[in-house]
């Protein structure tokens, strides 16, 4: 796909503009709960590259934001510990929706309804460029991982756990 072909308008791709943050577009096919995998074996991308925008919550109900690699899964105990909360879980579908603005699915940690701290897998960061949803179902954005921390103030953490 040409970069230079514009895909979709979403808030997220309408905040990095506004940044200044260069980004890809990159289109697949939704697939229901076929999630980060799906889009990485669709673009014929490494999964470990692609990052999953997850919302979860702490123990008041205040929302995050935690960026994983596509093929791995989050360890909400060490998440909670390393961010100083007592503990973290999942958002369910409509409170995610309702913080974030975006459908399940479809969820950009750019653009967001609500702002919300940005916690990033460490490794994530090390990458090249990263692979995140633009804002809408079957949309990613590439992107460099630095992007994350300049335009999100998105913070480290290590609770990545093999799948």
């Amino acid at each position: 796909m040409a970069k230079d072909k514009h895909v979709s308008e979403t808030p997220a791709t309408q905040m990095l503009k506004k940044l200044g943050i260069p980004f890809t577009e990159h289109t697949y096919q939704y697939v229901e709960h076929g999630g980060a995998m799906e889009s990485a074996r669709q673009l014929g991308l490494d999964p470990h590259h692609v990052a999953k925008t997850l919302i979860m919550e702490d123990e008041n109900a205040k929302p995050l934001i935690i960026l994983m690699h596509g093929d791995c899964e989050v360890s909400t105990k060490n998440l909670a510990r390393q961010i100083g909360a007592k503990k973290v879980a999942p958002c369910k579908p409509e409170v995610a929706q309702r913080h974030s603005g975006y459908m399940v699915g479809g969820t950009s940690p750019f653009g967001t309804r609500k702002k919300m701290p940005v916690w990033v897998e460490a490794a994530l960061l090390e990458l090249p460029t990263i692979y995140l949803n633009g804002g809408r179902r079957g949309y990613l954005v590439g992107i460099a991982p630095q992007a994350l921390v300049q335009g999100l103030g998105a913070r480290p953490v290590n609770v990545a756990l093999e799948k």
